[in-house]
């Protein structure tokens, strides 16, 4: 498991599902740069090994992202 926590203004309950569409770019991050496609590369890649990554909200405010990889895929890599 690698985790990793972030302070930031947190994921809003509508947008918690689509952080992981390719492409998608929530309202407060459109003024930034980025294409919108790290968490779906994270998920692709995760999923492809058989593993998982999701997202958990921190309170008051941040998130915590969670990628898990089993034991045998990370000889592949």
């Amino acid at each position: 498991m690698i985790t990793v926590d972030d302070e930031g203004p947190g994921i809003s309950t509508e947008e918690r599902l689509k952080i992981w569409e390719r492409l998608y770019r929530g309202d407060s991050s459109r003024t930034t740069r980025g294409l919108g496609l790290g968490l779906s590369l994270v998920r692709a890649i995760a999923l492809a090994h058989g593993g998982s990554a999701r997202e958990l909200a921190r309170a008051p405010r941040g998130s915590r992202f969670e990628l898990l990889l089993p034991l045998g895929s990370l000889t592949k890599l």
